[in-house]
């Protein structure tokens, strides 16, 4: 299990309470990641608890807020199951649906996403989510509903491709597609949020739609290119229109005081307008590409990895170098090696299936 958490002190304890119970009915092994995304509430704090009362259970701290998307490929860097479940903190995705995921996976597909069709959220988050899932459909051309549900299932080689891409920003159920063989959803349960505020304004949502666009498709460029043919060619049609009213003004039922008074400045004015406003929205999209490539060819980490908790840090001894702590980050997907325990004293712990 990989979850991200930033602020959300409110649904940590019934967050832990609700997907524990869920896990242990499984039959199945499984080890929790919870990744603090620079959290400044009681949230660390909180995940720490839980880390120190269970043996599988890790909690990453990251040293300072980097996204949620971040965050997830630091845990995808550092989980060991064969089988990955991201799930987001806020409880809108139930832990209870876990179960729908894995029987997906269990039929051999490689990616099994949660399909929120009846949605708990207001109509201002379901629009763009709309819009989003449709550009994602086309920049992948996999037909699925719902790219928004962090409640996914990743087969353990998808999940570590995902966590050695080297790019910098990116959007992770989109990656996963271009990643996966088998991909598919299944419809889930999604509850309103009960506790805390959603981290994603309307500001980030922008941003996420721009990293999408940018990241997974040239569809932007290829409509620039479109919109300059057409503005063009009615441009050229609007000239040669205007060039026959005037050659032959009784043909179009039209006097030569009507003509003057037609072919003003404001005609000209609205024509410039429009083309240097399409011109605007091409420079734009043109920068958000260049901005794009200038981000990732700095090569600079996607997160900083503070420290790894989990109950060996717990009753580790004043000066003890514990293979848990980690001194850098993951640039590309995977973390710095970190200091290592004395080899007499490393954990033997089973693979974890989930």
């Amino acid at each position: 299990m990989v979850i991200p958490c930033y602020n959300e002190e409110l649904n940590i304890p019934a967050l832990t309470s609700r997907l524990f119970s869920s896990l242990e009915k499984l039959g199945r092994t499984f080890e929790v990641i919870f990744v603090d995304d620079g959290s400044r509430d009681r949230t660390l704090e909180l995940l720490k608890q839980a880390a120190f009362s269970r043996p599988n259970v890790r909690v990453i701290e990251l040293a300072r807020n980097s996204g949620q998307h971040s965050a997830i490929f630091a845990a995808l860097a550092a989980s060991r199951g064969e089988v990955v479940v991201t799930l987001d903190a806020d409880l809108q995705n139930p832990p209870e649906e876990i179960p729908k995921l894995l029987a997906k996976i269990d039929e051999g597909y490689d990616v099994v996403g949660g399909w929120r069709a009846k949605r708990e959220d207001s109509l201002f988050r379901k629009i763009p989510s709309r819009i989003v899932n449709a550009m994602i459909r086309r920049a992948t051309g996999v037909m699925l509903h719902d790219y928004g549900c962090m409640l996914r299932a990743y087969r353990r080689p998808v999940a570590k491709r995902m966590a050695n891409a080297s790019e910098v920003t990116s959007f992770i159920p989109a990656l996963a597609n271009q990643l996966a063989g088998k991909v598919t959803e299944v419809e889930v349960a999604h509850a309103a949020r009960s506790a805390g505020e959603s981290k994603y304004p309307f500001r980030k949502l922008v941003k996420l739609q721009f990293d999408l666009m940018t990241g997974f498709s040239t569809v932007p460029l290829q409509g620039i290119m479109g919109s300059g043919v057409v503005v063009a060619t009615g441009s050229v049609l609007f000239g040669i229109f205007l060039g026959l009213r005037r050659l032959f003004p009784a043909f179009f039922h039209v006097t030569l005081e009507e003509l003057k008074a037609e072919q003003g400045i404001f005609t000209l004015f609205a024509l410039l307008f429009f083309v240097v406003g399409v011109q605007f929205v091409g420079i734009a999209i043109l920068g958000e590409y260049v901005g794009r490539i200038y981000t990732e060819v700095r090569r600079r980490p996607r997160y900083l990895v503070r420290k790894v908790w989990s109950q060996r840090s717990e009753h580790a001894e004043p000066g003890e170098k514990l293979s848990t702590t980690t001194a850098a980050a993951g640039g590309n997907g995977t973390s710095h090696e970190g200091e290592r325990a004395p080899s007499h004293e490393k954990e033997k712990t089973a693979e974890p299936k989930a």
